[in-house]
């Protein structure tokens, strides 16, 4: 004997799917926002999410993990600090005018904004332990070296870069940081 057939579950109504192309980026966006407030030891998936405004699994959705998200998110803003980089040497008429844009790159672009400050150090700190980010690093290296190259030599440029990264990391850890008249005489003391 069998009882009362019971009645089917009526269809859940799909929600229709938002079209939304442009949510990895902003993922992305969201990442630097994040570490720029919190650091990358603050930074989740969570908190990328809600700054972000899409729901926590968009995250695990568009990126395989957490260190995938800093990876794109460092990479995206060791590209925008190199387009300056590159601009600035491509202007350059000639190797004065290349000791002048690298002077000015210093002052005014890598420690004229505090956020970016900020991510460049932290992009240093995360790459000292993490592979993934070191390969960040190494890449933005490489591409400051080909934009000097334009003006130095190779070994100039190579030593350049590492004087610029000295001179960003002091700058941002100091509490008597350079002033842009000491950042201008290191800079010319080494390359005039």
């Amino acid at each position: 004997m069998s009882g009362p057939a019971a009645d089917p579950l009526p269809p859940v109504p799909r929600r229709p799917r938002r079209h939304d192309p442009g949510r990895r980026d902003r993922l992305i966006d969201a990442a630097l926002a994040v570490i720029a407030e919190r650091g990358v030891a603050g930074t989740t998936h969570r908190e990328i999410a809600r700054v972000a405004d899409v729901p926590l699994g968009s995250t695990t959705y568009h990126f395989a993990s957490l260190e995938e998200v800093l990876a794109e998110a460092f990479t995206r803003h060791a590209e925008s600090v190199a387009r300056v980089f590159d601009e600035r040497m491509r202007a350059a008429r000639d190797r004065e005018a290349a000791v002048e844009a690298v002077i000015a790159l210093v002052s005014d672009d890598l420690l004229g904004a505090q956020r970016d400050l900020v991510l460049a150090v932290e992009l240093y700190l995360a790459a000292a332990r993490n592979p993934a980010l070191r390969a960040v690093t190494q890449a933005w290296m490489a591409r400051s070296r080909q934009a000097l190259e334009r003006h130095f030599d190779p070994t100039t440029a190579r030593e350049l870069d590492a004087l610029i990264e000295g001179l960003v990391l002091h700058s941002a850890l100091s509490t008597d940081p350079m002033t842009p008249e000491q950042i201008r005489h290191a800079i010319d003391r080494y390359l005039r």
